[in-house]
């Protein structure tokens, strides 16, 4: 009895669990197939009794979303370019490389974690001023760039401390440079953890509000999350509108993850035990 009460509530938690994740994206899918009158009816229904695209529809024709859009994928696909070129010199320099105060410097690298984002706003602002970068992109490439580099750096340090000593060395004797060696033998064997940064770097530059909504000034230059966001005004709110949006924004990461999502549980499974 003991055993069969453990496995009913172990599945009982697991729908229940589930349901918490998918029901409120479950709700956002049918209340943008649904039209407006079925929407805000008193009698909430489950499953739209007349489908229709007219959201999506006004979600292209009506609003910039083709221009927030291209944004935000400006933005996420450079910030995670530079973030793996950058976190894989910076994890192979603070694995192999013999200079001294390394592992300070790895420590000051992670350090960013123990201030708010909030913290940083005035600071970062007054740098992108005197670059003039204020109401830029690159300004939330680099960014997003100091924030996700440190998790990247710690990552890609992990899997570069499993790989066998022996292997770089017999590349060293058949003549390879450390630039080689770093190229051709350590990225193809960090393949899961290079998958799991550039994940993690792109929804999190995808998602990004604060600096977005900070740094940004212009219309024509604000990412889906502060776009999408000027649909919800002070006196009205098009909720077909805005669920619409959220559907079409959601697109996108789902995606990738659904293409390399296998890495990315690999790539923190291996790094957290290593």
């Amino acid at each position: 009895m003991n055993k069969k009460l453990k496995i009913v509530l172990k599945y009982a938690s697991v729908i229940i669990l589930l349901l918490i994740i998918f029901l409120p994206f479950y709700w956002i899918l049918i209340s943008s197939l649904k039209p407006t009158h079925e929407i805000l009816s008193p009698i909430p229904t489950f499953f739209p009794e007349e489908f229709t695209l007219m959201h999506y529809e006004s979600l292209l024709q009506t609003t910039q979303f083709n221009l927030f859009l291209r944004n935000s994928f400006f933005v996420s696909l450079m910030t995670t370019l530079v973030t793996i070129v950058l976190a894989t010199a910076a994890g192979y320099s603070i694995h192999r490389c013999n200079y001294p105060f390394r592992k300070a410097v790895f420590f000051a690298i992670l350090s960013i974690y123990i201030f708010p984002r909030v913290l940083l706003i005035i600071p970062l602002y007054r740098v992108m001023v005197a670059l003039r970068l204020i109401n830029t992109l690159w300004s939330l490439v680099l960014i997003n760039v100091a924030i996700c580099a440190p998790f990247s750096v710690w990552l890609l340090r992990s899997f570069f401390n499993s790989i066998p000593e022996a292997i770089e060395d017999a590349a060293s004797i058949d003549g390879a440079n450390k630039l080689q060696i770093l190229y051709k033998v350590f990225l193809p064997l960090a393949k899961p953890g290079i998958a799991t940064i550039a994940i993690f770097t792109f929804l999190f530059s995808w998602t990004e509000y604060l600096f977005s909504t900070m740094f940004i000034h212009s219309e024509s230059l604000q990412t889906l999350p502060v776009g999408v966001s000027r649909f919800i005004t002070q006196y009205q709110i098009d909720w077909g509108l805005v669920n619409s949006a959220s559907i079409a924004t959601a697109l996108p990461p789902l995606i990738v993850f659904a293409l390399v999502g296998r890495y990315f549980v690999e790539g923190l499974t291996k790094g957290a035990v290593r």
